[in-house]
């Protein structure tokens, strides 16, 4: 007997609540009453050993699409900025560039924003309208302010969240200016990365509100933080425990870029294996110590780039056990690096939640253990 929308959201919604935290039942009631298939009617499913990537598309109605609808995984709805699944019939190479995020994931981050009945919410990142939609079953429609910055991805997830039965206020700009003529806010959560938090945000969101957000950089480490805004542009928090990634948001990302000519260098062995910052919480480590650094593996060797300055380091095996590093440029990206670990690997290399935050209007340091520990500044 096939199986209907109904009866695969329901068990979802049950696997969700044994298997991955969903605790709060008025979470669990929006996640049983939204429709995940009236916000994903295509994606794009990986082509299995293709090189490059390839994608096909899956439409509403294709073999597999309402099962792949609800089950816990993130669907890519759009590569390249553009093309969307309805756009081709054939295969696909680009990078994913927008998505309906997996439902438990989506789910967990409004149960830790910590939001209420009365609270003014402003989303940074519509998407596909999905997490939207929960939010505004939950909280009230009157009370969800979504900006999404690709007018397309926009007019979609409108058209969508109206289906759905659900009209929250809709803004099509950059949510990383926030909105100014509906603010202030109780509550902010953010479905895309940024390098540094907005300091917009900052000061649209209320003294004792809260932000919820995933920092990530140019290295792709990432890590989920909940802020409280202590005044206008300061607030503070720590990072949050689990496995948060988002595509970053499209300013605060990187440029397409030629790959570089490595030059000789400075030669010196390394006190790291850097096989460190191939770890989750080690790549973030990494990132935070050279955050204008660009990674790149290349074998077993880890390569850092910074095109501005034209600064690289790379490391090789010494054919003893140990590690050579070379470097070159006015950046010693590899011992700025190598400090970082060495201090984080003192304190017994944990996990991004013993890691904290604190903004002022004079920087965004990030620290770990506590504020007077070992610290880093993120770009602005």
């Amino acid at each position: 007997m096939t199986s209907t929308a109904a009866d695969l959201r329901a068990a979802l919604v049950r696997r969700l609540a044994a298997e991955e935290g969903l605790t709060d039942p008025r979470w669990r009631a929006a996640a049983a009453a939204v429709p995940r298939e009236a916000f994903v009617d295509g994606y794009f499913r990986e082509v299995p050993g293709s090189f490059p990537t390839a994608f096909e598309p899956v439409r509403s109605g294709d073999d597999g699409w309402l099962e792949a609808v609800y089950t816990n995984q993130t669907l890519i709805t759009q590569l390249d900025g553009h093309l969307n699944p309805a756009d081709t019939d054939a295969p696909a190479t680009g990078s994913p560039s927008s998505s309906s995020t997996l439902p438990s994931l989506v789910l967990r981050m409004w149960q830790q924003l910590d939001a209420h009945t009365g609270h003014r919410i402003l989303e940074i990142g519509t998407g596909t309208g999905y997490s939207t939609a929960l939010g505004a079953h939950r909280l009230g429609e009157e009370n969800i302010v979504s900006a999404e910055v690709d007018p397309a991805v926009a007019a979609r997830a409108a058209a969508s969240l109206k289906t759905a039965g659900y009209t929250p206020h809709l803004i099509v700009g950059d949510g990383l200016a926030g909105h100014k003529p509906l603010a202030p806010y109780d509550r902010l959560i953010a479905t895309c990365a940024v390098r540094t938090v907005p300091y917009t945000w900052l000061h649209q969101v209320t003294p004792g509100g809260k932000i919820l957000v995933t920092l990530s950089g140019w290295q792709y480490g990432y890590a989920l933080a909940l802020l409280t805004v202590t005044e206008p542009g300061e607030a503070t928090g720590r990072f949050l425990p689990g496995h948060t990634s988002f595509m970053i948001a499209r300013p605060h990302d990187r440029l397409p870029r030629q790959n570089p000519t490595l030059l000789p260098g400075d030669e010196h062995p390394t006190r790291i294996d850097p096989a460190a910052i191939t770890t989750w919480t080690g790549t973030w480590v990494a990132q935070l110590a050279a955050p204008s650094a660009e990674r790149i593996t290349a074998g077993d060797q880890q390569i850092l780039i910074d095109h501005a300055t034209g600064s690289h380091a790379r490391t090789r095996p010494d054919g003893h056990g140990g590690w050579t590093v070379t470097q070159r440029g006015p950046l010693r990206l590899w011992d700025q690096v190598e400090r970082a670990v060495v201090a984080w690997q003192d304190a017994g290399a944990p996990h991004q939640e013993e890691f904290g935050v604190t903004i002022t209007g004079d920087g965004q340091r990030v620290w770990l253990g506590s504020e007077d520990g070992p610290s880093w500044h993120l770009p602005l």
